[in-house]
């Protein structure tokens, strides 16, 4: 998502610094930059990573089917964080990095991920040309001169009882979400600069314990970052992004709360690419059906009403089991919609006990 930092924990973990909101995304910005008003977004500097900024990530999920029809979902994750606002060179680099990595199918779910602290060359990202890795997974530009860097990328990764490895060609523009790439994340006011490519087309290989698979489909990359994107108050979120048969998308989340509703952002994305953002309380999500997930209470179904575009469908999971096992977990996995459009698209659930 745009909201989906998970890797402060691992920070507060590390550094013991004491959590507030969930994951510690609550915590204080000081000494780092945060986002402002009226900044333009500028690329491809802006593909590449923010150290002046606490928290960061190049987050990829694909909606994929293999030559006779079984669905798959592929997530590729890769997180920055800062320790503190000052650079530092070598093991001493203030940066530190996470990745994750998953694949689903209607019976199974498999996950894994790496850690690394910057400066030492084994994990980083490059705008020009672009790059991001850590270890051997890589997400890389394919894009032909003259091309945004993004437009065609390779990405690879591995775990112990899954790899994959595919091409993703761009049909359509960058999406920015809020206010021109500004992303508010509560009534208060804390925010996020997000953005994202919603329109690529997948080829290429899943491998799993049961064989090797030739899949194609689609799939979303957010880009986003900040310093302190949620309210100390907020405890968790829900985030979906949707892909509809008409070649319309959305993107939507809301953020729970101890003490208010929840709040909710949306942006609707037409087929050439032209954007309408929704602020707090337009989208309206409703958690259906739920299912016990790795021992805890899940909804797996979810109604989503968005009157001012005569929505009003029903999103279920692919595999409800898809719980990623990693340092800090959470669900994620691929969707179907059905109601007033059909669709695919993935969803993500935090904050779950």
């Amino acid at each position: 998502m745009s909201v989906r930092i998970l890797l402060l924990l691992f920070l507060l973990m590390t550094c013991g610094v004491r959590a507030q909101g969930f994951a510690g995304l609550g915590t204080d910005a000081e000494g780092f930059s945060v986002p402002e008003p009226g900044r333009e977004l500028v690329f491809p500097q802006d593909h590449g990573p923010h150290p002046d900024f606490r928290i960061e990530w190049w987050y990829l999920t694909a909606n994929l089917k293999d030559e006779n029809g079984a669905d798959f979902g592929l997530q590729w994750t890769l997180f920055r964080s800062a320790l503190r606002p000052t650079a530092g060179k070598g093991w001493s680099a203030s940066q530190t990095w996470m990745a994750h990595a998953g694949v689903t199918t209607g019976e199974d779910h498999f996950s894994t991920e790496r850690f690394s602290r910057g400066g030492i060359g084994q994990a980083g990202v490059t705008a020009v040309p672009f790059s991001a890795w850590i270890d051997d997974w890589r997400m890389t530009s394919l894009a032909a001169p003259g091309n945004d860097s993004l437009s065609a990328l390779r990405v690879f990764a591995r775990g112990p009882d899954f790899s994959y490895d595919i091409a993703l060609t761009a049909s359509g523009p960058l999406v920015l979400h809020g206010d021109n790439g500004l992303s508010v994340k509560s009534a208060s006011g804390q925010a996020s600069y997000y953005y994202s490519q919603p329109f690529y087309t997948v080829t290429g290989t899943i491998t799993l314990p049961s064989g090797r698979f030739t899949v194609s489909g689609r799939a979303w990359l957010d880009r986003e970052w900040s310093s302190q994107p949620l309210d100390p108050d907020q405890t968790g979120w829900d985030w979906l992004s949707l892909h509809f048969d008409d070649g319309a998308k959305l993107m939507g989340f809301r953020l729970r709360s101890r003490s208010t509703d929840a709040y909710t952002s949306a942006t609707w994305i037409e087929p050439g690419g032209k954007t309408t953002a929704y602020g707090d309380g337009v989208l309206k999500m409703t958690p259906g059906r739920v299912r016990r997930v790795a021992g805890r209470d899940v909804p797996v179904e979810w109604r989503l009403q968005l009157a001012e575009r005569d929505l009003d469908i029903t999103v279920r999971a692919i595999n409800p089991q898809s719980w990623m096992e990693t340092l800090v977990p959470y669900w994620e996995g691929p969707v179907t919609a059905e109601g007033s459009r059909r669709g695919q698209g993935y969803l993500e659930m935090t904050g779950y006990e």
